[in-house]
């Protein structure tokens, strides 16, 4: 894991290592372990690494074919590079490393922009094709790997993988951009492909981006999620069939020539990870959880119970967090507000980890493809509540008694969902979606702002993206429908991004095996009953999968969040 960063000057510009050097010296946090500039005519490349694969200097970067003309600057890993390996050394292609880097390198000399289709892993990086002239930057399917790029006044082409190695060039004068804002307001974070600043842009996950000498860009997909729906086998083969796409997805994300262990927070996604971990290693998993005093927010002892059913080495600490001190540097590791609680203990358990190990596997991303959250059930219940009541009665009796319900300080209370669930549930599902994900809606916002804001935004609409996304996928089933739309909205926009910074933050590397493409999609191939079973049990298969292996008090309890 590293950070990146560069320039493609437009219109036979020179490109200077003194204006790259800047921009990599910012995500010093991302790569503590060396750096690299390479600079040639129109581009430079910039470069902090984080060792994970091949420790030795032949793993340095920018790196380059045998012939230096192709030269990349990567972050990630690609978890299959031997295989691929294998089949370019079959092919002729030499090596001078045993990277995934070089690996990425003469793949794309091989198959061109194609060979994305064969990397399962996660990443992001840009590639100068010399020959060419041109810049190819591409970003992981699911968007694990942050990316973000900005066409600058001057003429010429930033990227980085965080907003403040842009910056760092000078070339950009930070200004907010208010439709990014407006989409804050709603979501508490910023959606792709804005960024809360003008003219800086998010790479979007499954996508890359090509631009050369004058300055033309060009975005394409190569990547999305199909639901196939028109048939469904034998209850058996899911569980059998997801059990070996995952234990296997674990077992490929444990390479690694520095040491490593897992985030367990005590709910059943971490504690399959380690499970699966504890199977495919022959040494103690070294498992890390954070707790905390307040009762309905601690759950550390589950993560115990998980700890001793397969036997790892523990570790844990019990969080008072010092906000004062540890927000500031929150911040600036978020560089755009992410209004999600979680990135304080998530800060906390990096900070932990790192102390022990340098990769960590996370559960993120089962909630996503696997029906993990209330507002799948919440669909559900809205579709009973609303023939089982007229609207008279709901509106002029129900949402008037709910709103007076006096406010708790627990952890998502009762009154704050039932809060919540009365005014969606009046809405159709895109925007009932969108509401129960959302904090300040239309109404709320214009009250918030001056008339000029307010003319300025004129028909900016935040639930118009939950429709725009909901209008993308080829899914039916409503289920699918809202899975699809959190797989590729807000995990990436959100989940995702609190993991990869607050991890980065410490020089850690996240890795997420639930979001092993392969399991993905094969996911979307599951019967929707097998993932919210009977409208209420969430997770189902992924629960009836680690029956036999984990605490049924572990499995079956209520889902807290972390």
């Amino acid at each position: 894991m590293c950070g990146i960063a560069g320039i493609l000057q437009f219109n036979n510009q020179p490109a200077s290592a003194d204006l790259v050097r800047p921009m990599t010296d910012i995500l010093r946090h991302r790569g503590p372990d060396g750096e690299g500039i390479y600079v040639q005519g129109p581009v430079g490349l910039g470069h902090r690494r984080l060792a994970i694969i091949d420790l030795s200097p032949a793993g340095r970067q920018p790196m380059s074919n045998e012939v230096g003309t192709v030269w990349i600057t990567y972050n990630g890993e690609i978890y299959n590079f031997p295989e691929i390996r294998q089949i370019l050394l079959a092919k002729g292609h030499r090596f001078q490393s045993s990277t995934d880097t070089e690996v990425v390198i003469h793949a794309y000399e091989e198959w061109g922009f194609a060979c994305l289709e064969k990397f399962n892993g996660m990443f992001a990086f840009a590639l100068w094709d010399n020959s060419q002239q041109r810049l190819w930057l591409a970003r992981d399917r699911l968007g694990i790997k942050p990316l973000f790029y900005a066409l600058c006044p001057g003429g010429c082409f930033l990227f980085g993988s965080e907003i403040k190695a842009i910056l760092a060039s000078d070339l950009i004068t930070p200004r907010i951009n208010l439709q990014a804002l407006h989409h804050y307001l709603s979501l508490n974070y910023t959606p792709a492909p804005y960024t809360l600043f003008a003219g800086i842009q998010q790479l979007l996950p499954g996508h890359y981006l090509v631009c050369d000498t004058a300055g033309h860009t060009q975005i394409s997909a190569y990547w999305d999620i199909l639901y196939k729906e028109n048939s469904y086998r034998h209850e058996q083969y899911y569980l059998d069939t997801f059990e070996q796409l995952a234990a296997d997805a674990v077992r490929s994300q444990l390479i690694s020539d520095v040491p490593f262990g897992a985030f367990l927070s005590g709910g059943v996604d971490s504690s399959g990870i380690v499970y699966w971990m504890s199977q495919a290693m022959s040494q103690p998993v070294k498992t890390f959880s954070i707790g905390f005093q307040e009762e309905s927010y601690n759950e550390l002892t589950y993560a115990r119970q998980v700890a001793h059913t397969c036997h790892t080495e523990h570790y844990e600490q019990v969080v008072t967090a010092d906000a004062a001190t540890v927000l500031p540097k929150i911040v600036w590791h978020a560089e755009e507000p992410t209004a999600d609680s979680s990135m304080l203990p998530i800060y906390y358990l990096a900070q932990m980890t790192r102390q022990h190990v340098t990769v960590a596997l996370s559960g993120d991303g089962a909630d996503e493809i696997l029906a993990g959250y209330e507002t799948y059930q919440a669909y559900y219940v809205n579709q009973l509540y609303r023939r089982l009541l007229p609207g008279f009665i709901r509106r002029g009796i129900v949402t008037p008694l709910v709103s007076r319900l006096p406010v708790s300080e627990a952890k998502v209370s009762w009154d704050f969902k039932l809060k919540r669930f009365v005014v969606g549930a009046e809405l159709d599902i895109e925007a009932a979606h969108a509401y129960w994900r959302t904090i300040f809606d239309e109404a709320a916002k214009s009250a918030l702002y001056t008339p000029a804001i307010r003319a300025a935004l004129n028909g900016c609409n935040t639930v118009q993206l939950y429709r725009n996304a909901f209008a993308q996928t080829n899914a039916r089933h409503s289920l699918n429908r809202m899975l699809n739309v959190d797989t590729r909205f807000y995990l990436p926009n959100d989940m995702l991004v609190k993991v990869d910074r607050m991890t980065m933050a410490h020089s850690l590397e996240a890795r997420v095996p639930y979001l092993d493409h392969r399991l993905v999609e094969f996911a979307a191939t599951v019967p929707p009953y097998l993932k919210l079973r009977n409208f209420w049990h969430k997770k189902y298969l992924l629960k009836a999968v680690l029956n036999n292996h984990l605490p049924g008090q572990v499995l079956w309890r209520k889902k807290q969040g972390f």
